[in-house]
């Protein structure tokens, strides 16, 4: 269960990242003030939505039984991290402090991105298969 679990969160991200999220979003999540925060959360929301949408998905078709509140345990999870890994300034911080400030010159933080995203959701994904 933990694959297809992980195989649909992954999808969900994936959607909700480059399917669904807008311009706007993406150059105003990351900024300061009531702004930033309102295209990040409305982009985070995106994932949440999406991500329960194939949970939900996921139930029906494939006869999961997964427990409600764990379940929105998990999208509210997801929620947050992904909010918090697009202020940009966590990406910024761990690759400072990881030596990893060329490589972040030279389109690395897009990566780390995605890898902190992806980390995020298997946490979700151990959770709702354990």
């Amino acid at each position: 269960m933990f694959a297809d679990i992980a195989f649909l969160l992954y999808l969900g991200h994936l959607i909700a990242d480059y399917g669904l999220q807008t311009d706007h979003q993406a150059d105003h999540k990351a900024r300061p003030g009531l702004a930033g925060w309102r295209a990040n959360l409305a982009h985070a929301a995106t994932h949440v939505a999406t991500c329960g949408l194939l949970l939900a998905l996921g139930t029906a078709v494939l006869g999961w039984r997964l427990p409600v509140l764990p379940a929105l345990a998990a999208l509210l999870w997801i929620g947050a991290t992904h909010a918090f890994i697009d202020r940009r300034w966590p990406v910024r911080w761990w690759m400072t402090h990881t030596g990893s400030t060329d490589w972040a010159t030279r389109g690395g933080a897009a990566h780390v991105d995605q890898t902190a995203h992806i980390a995020a959701l298997v946490v979700a994904a151990l959770c709702l298969s354990a």
